[in-house]
């Protein structure tokens, strides 16, 4: 039963996506403001709903402190068309935004994408791993590490490198990165896959020759480099 908060000062509506999500059989929490949503932030939380526009503490002052201690997903609630807001999120670590007003079917979809590739199988050996070159991935225990060095991944970022490594050398596009990875077909000027992608590149060492692990091929999408 996935444990959800959402920090949003608008009561009304963190009340019906309480009562939503509850017949969900989701566990939910409620705070109103940044300050109050951190104050109950526990290890418990398997994803957070963030509004951006709050009082006491904005979206993003919380989304930097929450970062600083916790790597559960979160969900950032922007504004309709505001693109400033959805790119800065995702540069300080949100998994992926949803702009508002937003249908109770859209939010499921986003909630179930998300907890799919975050949650751990009951199943899964936390002693399985992927590895390819110098880095080693433990998808039982979302940890990976380059070089023998543990990377500070976010989850979504973490599922990236994933999917990297199980298609070395192979162009993936970003409709397949969003769809496969994201969980949602790529929308117009949706740049949520790209904004995921230079975090996880600045976040990877550079090969001894200072040349990038994830290439870029302009117009085709990314690709997964051996170094020379």
């Amino acid at each position: 039963m996935p444990h959800i908060l959402i920090i949003d000062d608008d009561v009304e509506l963190s009340d019906l996506l309480k009562e939503v999500l509850s017949f969900e059989n989701c566990t939910v929490s409620t705070a109103y403001d940044g300050l109050e949503g951190l104050d109950i932030m526990d290890d418990s939380v398997d994803l957070v709903l963030l509004d951006v526009m709050m009082p006491k503490l904005n979206g993003f002052e919380t989304l930097k402190q929450l970062r600083e201690k916790w790597d559960a997903p979160v969900l950032m609630l922007t504004a309709k068309g505001d693109e400033i807001d959805r790119v800065l999120g995702l540069e300080l670590g949100a998994d992926d935004y949803l702009p508002k007003p937003f249908s109770e079917r859209e939010l499921l979809a986003r909630i179930r994408a998300i907890l799919r590739r975050t949650q751990i199988p009951k199943n899964n050996q936390h002693n399985d791993f992927v590895m390819y070159r110098d880095i080693k991935l433990y998808p039982g225990r979302l940890e990976s590490f380059c070089n023998g060095e543990l990377l500070d991944l976010t989850s979504t970022e973490f599922a990236l490198l994933h999917y990297f490594l199980l298609n070395p050398g192979e162009v993936l596009t970003k409709e397949v990165l969003s769809l496969d990875v994201l969980g949602k077909r790529l929308a117009a000027f949706d740049r949520a896959v790209d904004m995921h992608v230079s975090n996880l590149r600045k976040k990877l060492p550079d090969w001894p020759n200072g040349k990038p692990r994830i290439k870029t091929l302009r117009g085709r999408g990314y690709l997964l480099v051996e170094g020379d």
